[in-house]
């Protein structure tokens, strides 16, 4: 009998929000592996903000997705059909393998295998441990230049993303870490759970400037910046000399067409003060991941570096789980689950 495959495809371009109408699940029968090749059995697939700048059928930083298309993803599975001497069937591994339950692999680009020798939750290497911990990694240490000393400013900081570089900071001596996210559930864990020195709520707060402000009255060495333009332009003017900015995401712009987007304005500081700004796409920095992904691993298994998930079950509730991402529903990495741990 034919294994059957799951997959989640693009059915219209997403115009603003996205909702789950603009997606559609399709099963096909499962892929086999030509020599060379293997089939992995996906058990974890995470929905990720970034996605959504390749589904409005214009190129961002990658060219559009067409209609039809699987949706990208990040994946952790087993094998489970191999013609690769490399990966036998029975090897985990975590893959680029999009909002499907099987995908082909050959073992080149975005793929690693699972070491035994790290007892952590499989879901965490598609998160953490995956390309969120890792944008947070090398966004910090190596586009920042993360200083120990830094006064450090993390905007949607209850996220993956922003969590895990707020710890590295911390962990790595920063002065004073400080983050902003939308609920007091998130500010409250990011300062008793994360270990950051305070959070802002910018939903509630009758003047984010000037909670930023108080917050850090020193001002900011280093932002890092989930957000987009408008969060940007408000720090600037409270960056320290030779100050830098780490754009990470652009959460609050990816909806926005480039006419909508808002621009940056207050450039003044780039002169006066020195400050630089960079973003990066993580895969600049393959070759260096097994580094950052050992010592992450090794932080989280003393307990050093906390997390949150929430877990869905099913591959049809993966455009409900990403969709929720910019309805500012989500708490920590959000994974769906596609298939059995067993």
């Amino acid at each position: 009998m034919t294994e059957e495959m799951q997959q989640i495809v693009l059915k219209q371009y997403c115009t603003g929000v996205p909702t789950p109408s603009d997606f559609e699940l399709v099963t096909k029968p499962a892929p086999t592996p030509n020599e060379g090749q293997f089939r992995v059995r996906h058990i974890w697939n995470s929905v990720d903000p970034g996605t959504r700048s390749r589904l409005s059928g214009g190129d961002s930083y990658a060219a559009a997705l067409p209609l039809g298309k699987p949706i990208d993803g990040f994946s952790v599975g087993i094998v489970a059909a191999s013609e690769h001497a490399d990966y036998p069937v029975g090897t985990k591994v975590f893959c680029a393998g999009g909002w499907r339950t099987h995908t082909i692999q050959n073992g080149k680009g975005f793929i690693g295998k699972v070491p035994d020798s790290v007892p952590l939750p499989l879901s965490l290497w598609i998160g953490v441990l995956g390309v969120p911990g890792l944008t947070a990694w090398f966004g910090l240490k190596s586009v920042a230049k993360f200083r120990e000393g830094d006064r450090v400013l993390v905007t949607s900081a209850a996220g993956p993303v922003g969590a895990t570089a707020g710890q590295l900071a911390k962990a790595g001596g920063a002065e004073t870490v400080i983050g902003v996210a939308g609920s007091d559930t998130k500010c409250q864990w990011l300062v008793e759970e994360a270990g950051f020195d305070d959070a802002i709520n910018y939903k509630t707060v009758p003047d984010l400037d000037a909670a930023i402000a108080k917050a850090m009255p020193d001002g900011v060495d280093l932002l890092f910046d989930n957000v987009g333009n408008a969060m940007v332009n408000r720090v600037l003017p409270m960056m320290r000399l030779n100050g830098r900015i780490c754009i990470s995401g652009q959460v609050a712009d990816y909806n926005l067409t480039p006419e909508e987007t808002p621009g940056i304005v207050n450039t003044k500081p780039f002169i006066t003060h020195r400050v630089l700004m960079q973003g990066l796409v993580v895969f600049d920095f393959a070759r260096e991941f097994p580094v950052a992904l050992n010592e992450m691993a090794t932080l989280i298994g003393k307990g050093g570096l906390k997390l949150k998930e929430e877990r869905f079950d099913g591959i049809d509730k993966m455009p409900e789980a990403f969709c929720g991402l910019f309805r500012g529903e989500n708490f920590g990495r959000r994974v769906v689950q596609v298939g059995a741990e067993a």
